[in-house]
């Protein structure tokens, strides 16, 4: 009856981000590829030592940039544009993912990988590129090489793959051929690799098929039948089958009765499943049950878990597997490394080390009774309780003002035309407008003056002075350069989420809960523990100093409330639409604070609108409506000729154009660079009714657009909307580029954008 214990995969970045250090350094050419491998070798042997109480652990989820890029490499799919290049295999890799590698010139770079969110979750992936003569060639190098480090190190090892389909899934075909079609063509290479790590002597593989948990056509479906078909015929080799992130639903069926030897399942959110996939799994696969949150940081109920736990193990015995709900890719490494976080709060949190922890003390209770553990039961309970009874938690001003909430804090004075006109009396802006999304470099001299602030090294009053030295510079520079919109820069922010969470009520912080976002680009998500009210102004005396030194119109830069709560690591004892509203509210104060502070032009940015939506498209409506809703609180307090501005990055909005234009932002601003316009696509059949700046400057490459480039990219928005509506931008902030990069980039975006005014009076 010995339950089996494992994990879906691990944070790859290190406890101290010890890989997106080895990266940057060895893409500045500081460091050796040798040295670049042998730190990643080093973080794989402290993750499996890190997980050594499992019977499985996972091998292959390491990655030097993305998962999904490693696929794709590992089944020999690489864009035309890398082949025949020059460099070791990771040159070529770190081309697709961010233009260029170590080596290569301005000159000899490439046009990168487009990127999107991974399911509902803030990482990115590079996104598999397809084309109808697609073929497929197996690499396995990098999984064999994974596999052997683990073995001289003695781990159990358990092989971790995305599955054949939901690979087909996550990419796009460039030519508008099928990408299904392909199936045929990818089955034999799996099979392949199936039959390369049976020959190593793998007893268990992990083939992750999340598309499970999304609403399936039958032509997706039968290529998941079609699929494992052809995958159950390797001999001498278990297939574990992973869904997470979700309920099963009207897959349920299909996923109990595909040729597989385990089945995985979130048990999160999907316990009412339970019981269904019991009954209709076949009595002699595994079933295992991801019962620790891998997205949240909130410790685990144990003793709620035990309870309906208990009668699936004497039902199961040993065919039932316990582990995290999914990969703990999206949380911290280790909670033990916080020293500064407040004592209460930290007694309520678990990051991936204490998950696993809470994985073994769940199997201990279940393989030897709950008395084998009952100290960390009965410390868990203490720390659940407190949690939920604290008062620190829970405001009942907070509560009220959310109950007060109306319609019409929602609502305009006046539409957008009347509105535009006001707008444009007042800020007298050429056509094609320019301006940028809001942070400009974060220089070390930067970082260097907040770590110092944070150690006491630094007092309040000087470092004031060293930000406002930035924003003046980064004026004067807007300034030469001739943008018609001007930001501060940002100078004084660590994150767009944390530097608004540490001056709202509610919110606590960690120093080193840090978590991958894409590449070496690592987020720090704030902790939104209890009811949110801001005790005073964030924003405004930055913002008004800012527009003291120009007479050019200065944006107020803000942080919209669902962006807020979807980069936050949230409760999960209120509606996330709780707590939504109650971030609106927060944020409505700060814009009508920049307003009555005579700053006429405000963008609070929505990057994360998209990936909040729920997996299935039939519960979009829902989510939407209390996200558009929150954005509309937030924004629309202030009078017609005050313009709003919005901006989403990387994510598919062809789909949820309507509810974007539901959100009556004046301006909006959005990715375009890396689809090459494609975002464009949804004004065939959409009127989208007010003014938008399609990204045309791709900066998580370091490549400079030249002005060429971006002429041909407006050119094409021009095609679909009216030139008096589009504005000239990048398609996000500027934080992670250096000054180098930026001036040229932006002055060829400046030039452009005078190209195209030059077209319109032709």
């Amino acid at each position: 009856m010995t339950v089996t214990t494992h994990n879906l995969g691990y944070p790859r970045i290190g406890a101290k981000r010890e890989l997106k250090f080895a990266l940057e350094d060895y893409w500045k050419g500081q460091s050796s590829l040798d040295a670049l491998e042998g730190q990643g070798a080093q973080l794989r042997q402290r993750h499996w030592q890190e997980q050594n109480a499992l019977d499985f652990a996972p091998v292959g989820d390491f990655s030097f940039y993305d998962q999904v890029l490693d696929l794709s490499f590992t089944l020999g799919n690489l864009p035309q544009r890398v082949r025949g290049l020059e460099g070791a295999a990771l040159d070529n890799y770190f081309r697709v993912a961010r233009g260029r590698s170590a080596s290569d010139s301005d000159c000899s770079c490439v046009h990168a990988g487009e990127m999107t969110k991974w399911f509902d979750t803030n990482y990115h992936y590079i996104v598999p590129e397809f084309a109808a003569d697609t073929q497929f060639k197996l690499d396995s190098s990098r999984l064999l090489q994974q596999l052997a480090q683990a073995r001289q190190l003695g781990v159990k090892a358990k092989p971790v793959l995305i599955g054949p389909v939901t690979y087909l899934w996550l990419g796009k075909a460039k030519d508008d051929s099928d990408k299904l079609a392909l199936l045929q063509g990818l089955l034999p290479v799996y099979v392949q690799l199936l039959q390369e790590l049976a020959a190593q002597g793998v007893e268990w593989v992990q083939i992750d098929e999340p598309i499970l948990v999304t609403e399936l056509g039958s032509e997706w479906r039968q290529a998941l039948l079609t699929a494992y078909a052809a995958l159950s015929k390797v001999h001498h080799l278990k297939l574990l089958l992973a869904t997470y992130f979700g309920k099963l639903q009207d897959n349920l069926e299909l996923a109990c009765k595909l040729p597989v030897q385990g089945l995985h399942i979130d048990a999160v959110h999907a316990r009412d499943e339970v019981g269904q996939v019991i009954a209709q799994l076949p009595a002699t696969s595994v079933l295992s049950l991801g019962v620790v949150n891998g997205r949240n940081i909130w410790k685990t109920d144990l003793n709620d878990v035990l309870a309906w736990l208990e009668p699936v193990h004497a039902s199961l015995q040993s065919r039932l597997w316990i582990a995290p709900s999914c990969s703990l890719l999206h949380v911290p490494v280790d909670l033990a490394s916080e020293q500064k976080l407040d004592a209460d709060i930290q007694s309520w949190l678990a990051f991936a080390r204490q998950k696993l922890d809470e994985v073994h003390t769940i199997a201990g209770a279940l393989n030897h009774g709950r008395a084998s553990v009952q100290a960390a039961l009965d410390a868990n309970h203490v720390a659940v309780e407190a949690r939920r009874q604290s008062s620190r938690v829970h405001n009942p001003d907070v509560k009220a003002a959310v109950a007060r909430i109306d319609a019409t804090l929602g609502q305009r004075a006046s539409g957008y035309a009347e509105r535009a006109a006001e707008q444009a009396a007042l800020l007298q802006l050429p056509l094609y407008p320019t301006t940028t999304i809001g942070s400009f470099p974060q220089t070390a001299e930067i970082r260097q003056a907040r770590s110092q602030l944070r150690s006491g090294q630094l007092d309040e009053a000087s470092y004031k002075k060293l930000m406002q030295a930035e924003i003046a510079h980064c004026v004067k520079e807007q300034e030469t350069l001739g943008l018609d919109v001007f930001v501060h820069g940002e100078a004084e922010r660590n994150d767009m989420v944390e530097y608004f969470g540490e001056q709202l009520d509610g919110y606590a912080f960690s120093q080193f809960g840090w978590v991958q976002s894409y590449g070496s680009r690592c987020v720090k998500p704030p902790i939104l523990f209890g009811d949110i009210s801001r005790p005073r102004a964030m924003t405004v005396e930055w913002s008004t100093y800012a527009q003291s030194l120009t007479d050019k119109p200065m944006k107020g830069m803000l942080t919209g409330p669902v962006t807020i709560l979807n980069w936050s690591f949230v409760r999960d004892d209120q509606p996330r639409s709780v707590s939504c509203y109650q971030l609106a509210l927060a944020m409505r104060a700060e814009v009508l604070d920049l307003e009555q502070a005579s700053i006429r032009v405000i963008q609070i940015d929505e990057a994360a609108l998209r990936e909040g939506l729920p997996l299935r498209k039939s519960q979009w409506a829902e989510y939407l409506r209390w996200a558009v809703e929150s954005f509309r609180i937030t924004a629309n307090g202030v009078a017609d000729e005050t313009q709003i501005h919005t901006h989403m990055c990387y994510s598919e909005f062809n789909d949820i154009i309507a509810q974007i234009a539901d959100m009556d932002a004046d301006v909006i601003t959005i990715e375009t660079s890396r689809s090459d316009m494609e975002l464009l696509d949804a004004f065939d059949d959409f009127n989208y009714p007010n003014a938008i700046g399609p990204g045309v400057y791709d900066i998580h490459s370091p490549n400079i657009p030249s002005q060429e480039q971006m002429v041909k990219l407006m050119r094409k928005a021009a095609e679909r909307i009216p030139a008096q509506r589009l504005w000239v931008n990048p398609d996000c902030g500027l934080k992670t580029r250096g000054w180098k990069e930026v001036i040229p980039a932006l002055a060829n975006m400046v030039a452009a954008a005078k190209t195209l005014r030059g077209d319109n009076a032709a």
